[in-house]
């Protein structure tokens, strides 16, 4: 729903959600946030989308968390379904911070989203989500992305597995004997980030690298 210049009193924070200048659009949000408005949930989603300035999205997820969750989350649910990847990775970035389990289905549909970004913001909002006794089937699809992608991607998921404490361990033991050396090497650095959380992931995996790639008997 557009409420753009529908009048009102409000309607100019609505026109300033969308201003030339970001920290106009910043001073919105956070107008927006400070004195939530329901009417404003589909104008600072819809927003989200499209706002290309980090803080500014921030301060649009902040604004958002301030609403009752019974108005945002089917909205942001709704979101999962856009064809735009910032829509989707936003939208799940800010599920996770409302914390409401009803988004639990829809986030874990998009685990093996095509798009980097996406799946990144998926597997952080599914730790959150994930229901009590869930956590060792949401290891097992995790277990799935190991080896995927650059650097980034690779903390990210280990990050997530972290989150799921002991219920991970068993997922990534079977990973350590994956035929793939990535997997494998992900999946080791993963496990001595789980047994010591503030070991040097980077050092970790390419040790882990080394190893798998030229195999244990080198």
């Amino acid at each position: 729903m557009n409420t753009t210049n529908q009048g009102g009193p409000n309607a100019h924070l609505v026109d300033a959600l969308a201003a030339t200048d970001a920290s106009a659009r910043l001073r919105a949000a956070l107008a927006a946030g400070t004195h939530p408005d329901p009417r404003f949930a589909d104008a600072l989603v819809d927003r989200c989308a499209v706002e290309p300035d980090f803080y500014v999205r921030d301060m649009l997820t902040w604004a958002l968390c301030r609403l009752p969750a019974e108005v945002t989350v089917p909205r942001l649910v709704h979101e999962l379904g856009s064809g735009s990847a910032q829509a989707r990775s936003q939208s799940l970035h800010t599920l996770s911070k409302i914390g409401d389990r009803l988004a639990w289905p829809a986030v874990s549909a998009l685990l093996h989203d095509e798009h980097d970004e996406v799946a990144r913001s998926a597997w952080r909002a599914a730790v959150v989500l994930v229901p009590p006794g869930g956590e060792a089937a949401l290891a097992a699809e995790l277990m799935i992305e190991l080896g995927r992608g650059d650097h980034q991607m690779h903390l990210s998921l280990s990050r997530a597995f972290v989150g799921l404490g002991d219920a991970a361990l068993p997922v990534l033991d079977a990973a350590g004997a994956s035929p793939d050396p990535h997997v494998r090497a992900h999946a080791d650095a993963t496990r001595q980030l789980c047994h010591d959380p503030d070991s040097g992931f980077a050092l970790s995996l390419e040790m882990a690298t080394r190893v798998a790639v030229a195999g244990p008997d080198t």
